[in-house]
């Protein structure tokens, strides 16, 4: 079971990096812009999680990891934070690419004013539970930026992808959190959280993974930009 983490993150990115060949998809021409983007967001998420399991909001059970650590945390939790983003992100880029998503630009505002709001009021309210805190109020500040700040123009379409990521989403935080099995592969300490869960996951963990979606959504789309940009330049002058 010592592998049982590196398993998970593997079959969690195999499908999109073999589906990233497909003649109709060629994710393969973005993989340069995802590895670009994930370095700054892949380095506060590491950080985060470093602090957190210093301070014990969680740890990771030495039975299913291989026993390598970087800044004391498994290989596998460093792999997490490629492997799990860069699926969210293919994952967009094809709903994207073959759907519209688009959503009304009134609904999305009132939408992320009153997600925000209740995120905020909620962090209060809670906010000697650290996890429970900071996620929330972490996931509010990203969604205003974006959406306030930024001016995206793709927050609701990534609301979405994101509710349809929640079923693979339920499947690999569900083992991580212990579903199937004896014991967790994350332990977490549920007085830094809410202590609701469903099934085995810890509620604050969907606001994790949003969070998490949407950080790495803004640096790669800013990034593919630049390089179709680029791309069409260099084809303008060399016409």
């Amino acid at each position: 079971m010592k592998f049982l983490y590196l398993l998970v993150n593997f079959f969690s990115v195999i499908i999109p990096l073999l589906f990233s060949f497909h003649p109709r998809i060629k994710f393969y021409k973005n993989w340069k812009a995802f590895f670009y983007a994930s370095i700054p967001v892949s380095i506060i998420f590491i950080a985060w999680d470093v602090i957190f399991t210093h301070y014990g909001v969680w740890d990771f059970n030495p039975r299913y990891v291989t026993g390598i650590f970087l800044l004391k945390l498994p290989l596998e939790e460093i792999l997490f934070f490629i492997c799990i983003p860069f699926s969210c992100v293919f994952t967009y880029y094809c709903f994207n690419r073959f759907y519209n998503l688009a959503w009304n630009k009134r609904v999305e505002f009132f939408f992320c004013i009153f997600f925000s709001l209740f995120l905020v009021v909620a962090a209060y309210i809670f906010k000697e539970k650290l996890y429970t805190f900071v996620t929330f109020i972490s996931t509010a500040f990203v969604c205003i930026l974006l959406k306030f700040v930024c001016r995206v123009t793709w927050f609701g379409k990534a609301v979405s992808v994101y509710a349809i990521l929640l079923i693979p989403f339920f499947v690999v935080n569900g083992i991580l959190t212990g579903t199937g099995l004896e014991e967790p592969v994350v332990r977490y300490n549920d007085s830094e959280n809410l202590g609701l869960r469903v099934f085995t996951i810890p509620l604050e963990d969907a606001f994790f993974g949003l969070e998490l979606m949407l950080a790495y959504l803004f640096f790669y789309l800013r990034l593919e930009k630049k390089s179709e940009e680029g791309a069409e330049e260099t084809n303008y002058k060399t016409v």
